[in-house]
């Protein structure tokens, strides 16, 4: 069988090449990473908040190509269940795909506001308020999740649903928003895992910049 890919763009900037890689090491898949450029236009587009149907990033496995990231964790949590990417209660479940699908399709004002950029840091950072409200909601998930689940994960165990909040995570640190002490418990948890560790080191070493999102704060 031929080796797994999946194919990313930035590390640096890309909130759904993240999340995608992120899951696909949650579950333990062996894969190679393709790596395209900022220059590429789907990943461009992506990485601008410019489209709203990408293909970036890309999961290619056993004959299967699966591109939208909330489908490659559907996919990865059917080939390898054992994982726990969702949980096993089938409440849980559903209330890990809603969140999972709220994230993914909302929250738009803090993707424009507080792009995703893991080299920078901007002390004092304003939040609007269109933002804010974003990040109240966000507050809320995370709040019940945890109080539910009694942690340290939104579920329990770390799955689809951390993955797919990860880069909501690094936004909170880029831009130096203050969290209560359960929520920068859970923050603090996910920027210490492995993987994330990992997938910042890389970013910091790229050498590409995207000048649209290279804004003086």
């Amino acid at each position: 069988m031929a080796k797994a890919t999946l194919t990313i763009s930035s590390k640096n900037y890309s909130s759904w090449s993240l999340r995608g890689w992120l899951l696909a090491r949650f579950a333990g898949l062996d894969f190679d990473e393709v790596i395209v450029g900022p220059d590429d236009a789907s990943a461009r587009a992506e990485i601008l908040l410019l489209s709203s149907s990408i293909l970036v990033p890309c999961l290619r496995h056993d004959g299967a190509t699966i591109w939208d990231t909330l489908a490659i964790g559907e996919y990865l949590n059917e080939a390898f269940p054992d994982a726990g990417l969702l949980p096993a209660d089938r409440i849980q479940r559903a209330h890990c795909r809603s969140i999972s699908g709220e994230i993914h399709s909302g929250f738009t004002t803090l993707r424009a506001s507080l792009p995703v950029n893991l080299k920078g840091h901007f002390p004092g950072f304003k939040v609007w308020t269109r933002a804010q409200a974003d990040i109240d909601r966000i507050w809320a998930i995370w709040r019940d999740c945890l109080d539910k689940s009694g942690g340290p994960f939104l579920f329990g165990q770390r799955g689809m649903a951390d993955a797919m909040y990860a880069p909501v995570v690094t936004r909170f640190v880029t831009y130096d928003v203050k969290l209560e002490p359960q929520l920068k418990a859970y923050a603090d948890l996910v920027m210490a895992m492995p993987e994330m560790r990992e997938w910042i080191e890389a970013a910091k070493a790229e050498p590409e910049e995207i000048e649209e999102l290279e804004v003086e704060y």
